[in-house]
């Protein structure tokens, strides 16, 4: 027996370099369909909405907000012939207007979502969907009911790597996926000092993993998780309030997922995902989410380095609305639709629920978000 047959180590394999697999993983914008749209709150993130629908061509012709001036900020920057309104009722109320994008916190966006569904518009709503998942099925319910489409910002969706790895795992390539791992290491010191942030009780595990969390459940379509067992941990040199390392395994049959995350490491920086199913493995890597250049692939005839175009901050937002419209379009639910999302909510509140117990919870017993150990 050879020493390395000693030490159970495989015999070094020829790398077959092979063609890369047809994977269609870009935005996609509508043929023809251009509806008006309006958008409701003009937040910081409302910045990357605009810049991807000004560079689709798509037509935004209203803004309202609560603070009139940041409307008219965005409204000069990006649709100079837009109008501005006080009250986002008076966008309803235009017959002109088919689509709107309403970006406001949950607390004040799910009444302002349940107003435009009524008055039969089609909705994009910022993530997370809902903080209850009773709400969210109302709200499903009554889009049904209205005939009109309501789709969620999960926009990490649409970041090349993400989408790569779904789309692939969709068409079979790496066959079934038998483990999923995101290894996160990243610099959020920047929160230090902000009430918005530091009081938020899970801010990695809910604020900043529910993208991870949407993604779980799209590369895992098909599988039923059972339950989520995570972890928070603060620890005394870290310069923020919430815990900056944060953990979660999802158990399936036959299954599982791994989500690992440091918010404080201030050096050496990297975000790491790899896939492995029956037939292939694929991985990607980068210094963060928004630099991920390309997708490493492993199958059983070979292997090959595929270069990913664009980045999460533009095709994320790009595919969104995109996904939305051409849904519209198609007279189809869109892959971003609030039904599939209230998914992976299911998984997330699971997370945050065992986080604050330290035991296993079963997917899909824990209805709203946790706000801390009772």
């Amino acid at each position: 027996m050879s020493e390395e047959d000693d030490y159970g180590l495989s015999p070094t394999k020829e790398i077959v370099e092979i063609d890369a697999p047809a994977v269609d993983y870009r935005p996609r914008i509508p043929k023809s369909y251009r509806p008006k749209i309006a958008m409701i709150g003009t937040g910081g993130i409302s910045e990357f909405h605009l810049k991807a629908y000004r560079k689709c061509g798509y037509e935004v012709v209203a803004f309202a907000s609560r603070t009139r001036s940041k409307a008219e900020a965005k409204r000069d920057e990006f649709y100079p012939g837009a109008e501005v309104y006080d009250d986002h009722r008076a966008i309803l109320e235009r017959d002109d207007i088919e689509v709107l994008d309403i970006t406001p916190h949950p607390a004040d966006r799910l009444p302002i979502v349940k107003e435009a569904l009524e008055a039969g518009k089609h909705v994009l709503s910022q993530k997370p969907f809902v903080l209850d998942l009773a709400e969210g099925e109302k709200l499903v319910g009554l889009a049904e009911e209205k005939g009109v489409r309501l789709a969620v910002n999960q926009n990490g969706r649409w970041a090349p790597h993400f989408s790569y790895l779904r789309n692939a795992v969709a068409g079979g390539v790496i066959g079934r996926v038998t483990s999923l791992d995101f290894n996160l290491q990243w610099d959020q010191t920047w929160i230090k000092g902000t009430s918005e942030f530091e009081s938020i009780h899970h801010l990695i595990l809910f604020d900043f993993a529910v993208h991870w969390f949407d993604i779980t459940s799209q590369i895992m379509a098909g599988q039923e998780p059972t339950r989520v067992l995570a972890s928070a941990v603060h620890y005394d040199e870290q310069v923020y309030r919430p815990p900056a390392l944060a953990a979660a395994i999802v158990e399936y049959p036959g299954a599982q997922v791994r989500l690992s995350f440091n918010a404080h490491a201030t050096l050496g920086e990297e975000d790491v995902t790899t896939v492995v199913g029956t037939k292939g493995t694929l991985r990607t890597r980068g210094p963060g989410l928004n630099e991920q250049p390309e997708m490493e692939v492993y199958l059983e005839e070979g292997q090959c380095t595929v270069p990913l175009e664009s980045c999460w901050f533009d095709a994320g937002f790009e595919g969104t609305m995109g996904e939305l419209l051409c849904a519209i379009e198609e007279d189809r639910e869109p892959n971003n639709s609030a039904k599939s999302n209230l998914k992976s909510l299911e998984l997330c509140f699971a997370a945050l629920a065992s986080a604050d117990i330290g035991q296993p919870v079963e997917v899909g017993s824990v209805r709203t978000v946790s706000t801390g150990p009772s």
